[in-house]
Formats: C-alpha cells, sequence, structure tokens
C-alpha cells in the first residue's frame, strides 16, 4: 500500500500534519481552532426505559443545557451541566448512555424495518455503546447477536448490554472473520465498527494520541477489509451493512471500502446517505496519492470541525447479490449443556399470577410482544430471545437474553435488570423514598422506615424518590428496607 506524504512512520511527524493536506487551507483553519475546544459530551437516551420528556426534565433538575444532535433522533449534546451526567442515577440505571455524538452516527444509517423481528450482527461490538444502539432502534425485536473476540472486553460488553436492559440480545466471542462462512447471508443488518488506530484527531484520556507506525496501518486495513468480506457474506442479498471507524486515516476508511469495491462492486452498493446530514461530510475523493472509486464517495466522513466532535467514517452497503462462500461448521455446543429448562405450564401460570398480585404486572404481554419464553437453571429464571432457540440455539454464547429474577422462600423475587427495565411500569409493590433517603440510598445504605408494615416481609420492591425516578429494588425486612442496588452503582 502506498502512503500518505507525513506518514506516522515519519520521525517527528505531527500526527495533525498528514491530515492537513486532505482539506482546503479555510478547513485547516476550522479544524486547528474547533482543536483547541474542548470536546462536546454527548448522551443518548434509552426509549426502552424514558422519552424526551423525562430527559428535559432531568435538565431542569440538574441544571443541564443540551441541544438535540444532528443525525441521531434519541442523542444529545450536552452543553453545560451543573451536575455531571454521569453522576445522577438515571445513568447508572441505563436510562441513558454516555457517548461522542460521532459514535451515534453508524445505527442512525440503518433502515431498520418498522415492523418484524429483524436479524443483526454487531461484529465487533464491545464495549456496547452501538449495540445498546442498535437495541432501541429496533424496539428490542428480533435478534441483536453481539459479538466480540477479545476476552478482556466481554464483560465491559456484559455490563453494559445488562445495564440498558435489552431482552433480544445474545453475546458471543468470536474472531469476526468467521461469521461470513459460519452463517452466509443470514443476517438481515451487519455492523461493521470495525477496530482501528483511533486517530481522530481528538486525544482523550481513554485514547490519548499516538504515533501510528506504518506496519501496524497495513495490518489494520488488513484486518478491516477481512472483517468487511465477512460482514458482506454474512449479510442476506438485499440486507444492509455499516462499515464505521473511529479513525480519519484514508487506509481504513475509503481505502478499504475502495478494495470491497474493486473486489465485489457487481454484488455492493454505497448508498448515498448525505441527505441524513444538515451539512455536507463527503468522503475522500483521493488521498493524494490514490484515487478512490466514485461510489466510496458516498460514505461520510466527519471531521472535527464539521460537528464538533471527534473524527469518524461511516458507510451504509447494500448488498445486491450473492457473494462466493467457502462455507464452514459453526462451533457447536448442546443447548442443553448450559444447564437451562424451559418452565412448566404451571410454573409459567404461577409465576405470572404472582407477578400480577405482587406488582400489578402483566408479563405475558412483554412475552407475545417481544417473543420470549422462559427458562430456568436452578432458582433462577431466565427471558430468553424465540429467535436465539430456532436459528442458533447451538452456537456457544456468553449471555443471552435477561435474567427476569430467582425464586426464594418469601416468593419470586425480580432481579435488579428487569426492574431497572420494567419498574417504572409496577402498579404497586413500590417504595418512595424523601430527598434524605434517596441520597442515602443512592450511596449504597440501607432505610428504616415503619410503613413498610404494609407490604410483605421479604417481598422486592421497585424504590422511587420524590421526583417519581427509579433507585433501583430493595428487600422489605422488619425493621428496614434492604439496599439491593448493586455495589458498582452506588455512589
Amino acid at each position: 500500500m502506498k502512503r500518505l506524504p507525513n506518514h506516522p512512520a515519519s520521525k517527528n511527524s505531527d500526527p495533525l500534519e498528514r491530515f492537513l493536506g486532505l482539506l482546503s487551507a479555510a478547513e485547516q483553519h476550522a479544524l486547528r481552532e474547533e482543536l483547541q475546544r474542548p470536546l462536546r459530551s454527548g448522551l443518548r437516551i434509552n426509549p426502552l426505559k424514558t422519552d424526551a420528556h423525562t430527559l428535559q426534565r432531568w435538565a431542569q433538575r440538574y441544571g443541564w443545557m443540551l441541544q438535540p444532535a444532528p443525525f441521531c433522533e434519541d442523542g444529545w449534546w450536552v452543553e453545560k451541566s451543573d451536575t455531571p451526567p454521569s453522576q445522577v442515577m438515571p445513568h447508572r440505571l441505563g436510562f441513558y448512555y454516555l457517548q461522542d455524538v460521532a459514535s451515534m452516527l453508524p445505527v442512525s444509517l440503518f433502515e431498520f424495518p418498522s415492523q418484524g423481528e429483524p436479524l443483526v450482527l454487531d461484529m465487533a461490538a464491545s464495549p456496547g455503546g452501538k449495540t445498546t444502539h442498535i437495541i432501541s432502534r429496533t424496539h428490542d425485536r428480533g435478534l441483536v447477536v453481539a459479538n466480540d473476540s477479545s476476552t478482556d472486553r466481554i464483560t465491559a460488553l456484559k455490563l453494559v448490554l445488562q445495564n440498558w436492559g435489552g431482552v433480544n440480545v445474545g453475546v458471543t466471542r468470536f474472531a469476526g472473520e468467521n461469521f461470513g462462512v459460519w452463517f452466509p447471508e443470514v443476517f438481515d443488518f451487519v455492523l461493521l465498527d470495525a477496530p482501528c488506530s483511533m486517530q481522530s484527531l481528538r486525544s482523550t484520556e481513554a485514547h490519548p494520541a499516538r504515533p501510528i507506525s506504518e506496519k501496524e496501518q497495513g495490518a489494520l486495513s488488513l484486518r478491516q477489509f477481512r472483517l468487511l468480506v465477512s460482514a458482506l457474506q454474512a449479510v442476506r442479498v438485499g440486507g444492509q451493512v455499516v462499515y464505521a471507524t473511529c479513525t480519519l486515516s484514508p487506509e481504513e476508511d475509503e481505502a478499504v471500502l475502495d478494495q470491497a469495491f474493486s473486489a465485489f462492486g457487481t454484488c455492493v452498493q454505497v448508498e448515498d446517505v448525505s441527505s441524513r446530514l444538515p451539512r455536507p461530510a463527503p468522503a475522500l475523493i483521493s488521498d493524494g496519492v490514490r484515487s478512490f472509486a466514485a461510489p466510496v464517495q458516498n460514505a461520510l466522513r466527519l471531521w472535527p470541525h464539521l460537528y464538533r466532535t471527534s473524527g469518524f467514517f461511516a458507510a451504509l452497503l447494500t448488498k445486491t447479490a450473492s457473494l462466493p462462500v467457502a462455507r464452514q461448521s459453526a462451533p457447536s455446543r448442546p443447548f442443553e449443556k448450559t444447564g437451562l429448562l424451559p418452565l412448566k405450564r404451571h410454573e409459567v401460570r404461577n409465576l405470572m399470577g404472582y407477578l400480577e398480585d405482587a406488582y400489578g404486572f402483566a408479563l405475558l404481554s412483554v412475552i407475545e410482544q417481544l417473543a420470549l419464553s422462559l427458562w430456568r437453571r436452578g432458582e433462577e429464571v431466565f427471558l430468553l430471545p424465540e429467535q436465539w432457540l430456532s436459528s442458533f440455539s447451538q452456537l456457544p454464547y456468553q449471555m443471552l437474553g435477561m435474567n427476569l429474577g430467582k425464586e426464594m422462600p418469601e416468593g419470586f423475587s425480580p432481579s435488579h435488570e428487569w426492574v431497572a427495565r420494567y419498574g417504572m411500569a409496577f402498579q404497586s409493590g413500590r417504595v418512595v423514598l424523601n430527598e434524605k433517603e434517596a441520597i442515602a440510598w443512592a450511596n449504597g445504605a440501607d432505610i428504616g422506615r415503619s410503613f413498610l408494615d404494609c407490604i410483605p416481609k421479604g417481598r422486592t420492591v421497585a424504590v422511587l424518590d420524590v421526583h417519581g425516578d427509579l433507585l433501583g429494588r430493595g428487600k422489605v425486612l422488619a425493621d428496614r428496607l434492604k439496599n439491593l442496588l448493586p455495589r458498582r452503582l452506588a455512589f
């Protein structure tokens, strides 16, 4: 691969300098000015749990100044905050996700159907922010297979997804390059947020700017192309793939698309999505060394000065014909090995009756609406996606569905994840704390209250503050309300 002028491998080169030659003089000036400003923070609400009206109430309560994001209907810039959005309970309970607005672009490009049960693959999902966006945009219907090849990153992915509260999701740990040969033309949509050099031109504490050698750049672009081939193989004809990176390096952006178009041009269409943005953000025609195929220019390149975000690249591709695939067998594990057993009919009736009596909650409607089934492992009960059971039951997984709760001697105890998603819909089984109690609760303390005499001892309840915001769940004991907030979420 030819290298750009001022390649990072060059001695003493400024990482920014190699990109300036791709911009006009006016744009260079605008970019330099923008990089002197702090990066604006962003958040994306969780429509499974809340809405924009509630977000505006929080904005008044916590002193936030919000502006809508330009290409994500659930996304907002946080222009000012008296209380940081990361330091309040709605964030810790998954009512919104903190995310650079640029990272909201790729999932916003998908044309998900308003009806039906789409099958979606997130090929390199960790830490899970874009996976939560997929779950939101599909209304938690169908199935999202959230895959990541890194053992170290799977834990973070699972925690993010549990916090978001999606049910129709399965987490796997495989090399993304395998999905195309294991499951050719199976998925309706595939997101490839590709591992990259992260040259977004925004240095953060988590991702400080660093030099990228020509060898590393070449290895990344090669892997990105292989992952993109796998994504195009795995999606059905007529399905969509979004290719995205958080780098502005042409070798990992336009060059990868150009290579894919050269290999599969008659089978792949790069969609013109320029109308999705209020101002143009076109991909490059050339990197100064080579020219790219005309369709590649339909991709989007978010320079930081365009929207005051980090640098980002994204393209929407439609598969128009089948690709050659040397099919291979996927890893297999009998589902019985998971230790999960379907609930018997009388167990289902008893559980639904208990939830109706204790909380006024109709579980049956959720099961029917989201196409779920009830399973158990020992005393724990799980909601599992029917689409996984019908299509991927033999595929080893790291996490599947949602833990509904646990059977206890004093009655069924709903899980934290389930209460965090559905506790606001409880008609009974709710406890409201005053301001002082709510602060103590958020710090992990138990609460002593006499009015708990009206609630059966041992019952798990949803806990709210006087503003009507959820604080988690608690267990009613003889002398106090025991705090069941997971330790990782306490202040």
